[in-house]
């Protein structure tokens, strides 16, 4: 089978068949979450007025206690349609998947609900016995569920049988030969011969009993896997697993010195994941971590159903053994990032392309009144989960209005308006936390004081840095905020941007700039912070952009740009602030310091979209910053803290003749400047009236 596609009509097809409850469980509580208007309009609802209005059933919501919970884990899979539908193929159709995304996002679980669609009565049990022909190369049989623990307490039960029967016999033969040695004894009257010949008569019961009953134990058979009849489906997670616990090991025996005083090599083998996971799933996330060695075994398991085990160590007794293989017929899912795919075996993921799907998983879902309802779903379920744990105290349930700033925080952590977070491992730490808050308190239910709490105690690392930068420049007076400066810029940067966190940290990042005439033949310029390549490229491009403008030869002047106390500037977000410093050094023009900027610029101009401009904005009003420049096409993402919007004002921008509008004091040279700019800006983005001959 080819790298499978699902149009959106089978989508659309199948989804009904997967959110449709079964016969038995259509209670009315299944479908709770898709019980209110299910369509794909964006609610526009603020939340506080959406929860106040909010029911389950015939009555009013007050807290995640009244929200029923699917009991399928299909069910409880968020914002992954697409991808459930696909699990599900692949379940019955047992092929192999790739999930790739964004960490958190339930790939683990969408993994786990595939055990629920794979037939159980196909499960087996693995044993592995001595081969009396080869020691070294034990064979393996299957039997169906729960045969195995039966067939060895009926070999155990056998043995011990013959064991008493051989003891009985023994035992005759002792009274026998020993009664003979007696008698002569007393017929010759020499004594040592009695003692020798008992000593040799002990030793000689004892020797055949040991070695009789060894080799009757040694016919005993290892079950390598075990399983009971209606036990389910196996999910086995391999992530992290070394070589040894993923295809099977072979023990070293410290006691092989011989024959007689070996372990039996049977009963040294161990099983692997890939054999645990026999009829099962077999997960591993982070494929990329496995060594190309590990990879390629694992192919020839998926490609034979089967793999032997044998030892890892060559060092060890147990690389002598090697067993005939073992059945390993599992269904693999791979999962990771997108820089996973770059260190995947190729032929693995060949062999998954072809034979498989590959699914790339959503970080958003769209904010509509089905999905919010979902994520109410996912507080309770937390709460459920906390509750089964066997030591520490459980978590109460969110009132209503802890659910209203659950709601609006995934909505900030989406980054888009009209999204909501997937990323829902942070969010459940949140949950947690404030669960863990009211815990304490011994309060009946959180309320959103936990939460406002909890926020603050949840911080990500990457923010109390940022909180920590942010109150290291104003105690050295690094953050200049007032007054106006020539060729200084308030610029806003991200800490974060590339750890995999849904919650971005904002901090300011001032720029200076100096231009200078050339001290060679010719002018370069000299960026100091430790600017990345793709940072680099951005000042290359600014050039262009000040050469045009200015009309000056660039080649004239050394033009040093400096961010100050910082180190590691990545990303070309920084561009218009670079590119305001420097023109601002050229012109001789101060810049208002009440002002933060952030947006990334073409050579032609224009200001592009950046990442992360709810934390740059957070981080500006957090340091006294009251006026912020941002790309215009950003301003759908801005979702700023209620407790921050009175303190700023957000400024939309389309080019940088705009920007230099709002940064720049007012003044006729700065009148000029703009002037200029906006005719350059303008031609350089103009539509030709005719194709080029």
């Amino acid at each position: 089978m080819s790298d499978s596609n699902i149009d959106s009509s089978e989508i659309e097809g199948l989804s009904d068949e997967i959110d449709s409850p079964d016969e038995e469980n259509s209670s009315d509580t299944t479908n709770w979450a898709d019980s209110g208007n299910s369509g794909s309009e964006i609610c526009t609802i603020p939340v506080e007025d959406w929860v106040e209005n909010l029911s389950v059933g015939p009555n009013s919501f007050e807290s995640t206690e009244d929200v029923p919970l699917p009991s399928r884990l299909v069910d409880q899979v968020i914002g992954q349609d697409a991808a459930s539908i696909v699990v599900r193929k692949a379940a019955e159709q047992r092929r192999h998947v790739i999930l790739m995304g964004d960490p958190g996002t339930g790939k683990s679980m969408l993994a786990r609900s595939m055990t629920e669609f794979l037939p159980k009565e196909q499960m087996e049990d693995i044993l592995v016995y001595r081969n009396p022909e080869d020691e070294n190369e034990p064979k393996v049989r299957t039997v169906p569920a729960g045969r195995g623990d039966r067939i060895i307490k009926e070999r155990k039960a056998a043995i011990r049988q013959q064991r008493e029967r051989t003891n009985k016999t023994l035992l005759f033969i002792l009274i026998f030969v020993g009664a003979a040695l007696v008698a002569a004894t007393i017929s010759t009257g020499d004594i040592l011969t009695l003692l020798f010949g008992g000593f040799i008569l002990a030793f000689g019961y004892f020797f055949l009993r040991s070695r009789l009953s060894a080799a009757d134990e040694n016919n005993i058979p290892k079950l390598l896997v075990k399983h009971e009849r209606g036990d389910d489906v196996p999910f086995v997670d391999a992530t992290g697993a070394l070589a040894g616990a993923l295809l099977g090991d072979v023990r070293h025996d410290p006691f092989q010195s011989g024959a007689d005083l070996a372990t039996p090599a049977h009963e040294r083998v161990e099983p692997g994941s890939i054999h645990r996971a026999h009829y099962g799933v077999l997960y591993i996330d982070e494929i990329n971590m496995l060594r190309m060695e590990e990879q390629q075994a694992l192919l020839t398991a998926m490609q034979e159903k089967a793999l032997p085990i044998s030892g890892r160590s060559e060092r060890s007794s147990g690389a002598l053994t090697k067993t005939e293989p073992v059945p390993s017929d599992f269904i693999l899912v791979a999962a990771g990032n997108l820089d996973s795919m770059e260190r995947m075996h190729p032929a693995l993921r060949s062999r998954i392309r072809g034979y498989g799907y590959e699914v790339y998983v959503n970080t958003t879902m769209d904010d509509t009144d089905a999905n919010r309802r979902r994520l109410i779903r996912f507080i309770a379920q937390e709460v459920k989960n906390e509750m089964k744990k066997k030591s520490g105290k459980p978590i109460p349930h969110f009132n209503r209005a802890a659910v209203g700033l659950v709601l609006k925080e995934a909505q900030r952590r989406a980054g888009r308006r009209g999204k909501l977070t997937l990323r829902l491992r942070e969010l459940g730490g949140l949950v947690r936390v404030a669960g863990d808050l009211a815990a304490e308190e011994d309060a009946p239910l959180v309320t959103p004081d936990h939460i406002t709490r909890a926020r603050i105690i949840a911080k990500p690392l990457e923010q109390q840095i940022a909180d920590r930068y942010i109150e290291r420049q104003n105690e050295y007076a690094m953050l200049v905020n007032s007054g106006a400066r020539v060729g200084r810029v308030n610029g806003l940067a991200v800490l974060g941007a590339d750890s995999g966190l849904s919650d971005f940290s904002g901090i300011v990042l001032p720029v200076e700039a100096l231009v200078t005439p050339a001290q060679g033949r010719n002018g370069a310029v000299y960026a100091t912070g430790g600017l990345s390549e793709l940072a680099k490229e951005s000042v290359t491009n600014i050039n262009a952009v000040v050469k045009k403008l200015t009309g000056k030869d660039i080649a004239d002047y050394d033009i040093h740009v400096q961010f100050p106390g910082t180190h590691g500037v990545d990303g070309d977000s920084a561009s218009i602030t670079m590119a305001t410093a420097i023109i601002s050094a050229f012109e001789d023009l101060p810049i208002d310091q009440n002002l933060a900027m952030t947006g990334s610029l073409s050579v032609r101009g224009e200001v592009l979209p950046i990442g992360g401009v709810t934390a740059k904005i957070e981080a500006a009003a957090k340091s006294g910053i009251t006026r912020i420049i941002v790309p215009r096409t950003n301003m759908r993402d801005v979702l700023i803290d209620e407790k921050y919007q009175s303190m700023v004002d957000v400024i939309a921008v389309d080019s940088l003749d705009e920007v230099l509008e709002h940064a720049l004091i007012q003044s006729e040279e700065k009148d000029s400047l703009v002037d200029r700019l906006s005719k350059v800006v303008d031609k350089l983005t103009s539509i030709p009236d005719k194709s080029p001959v």
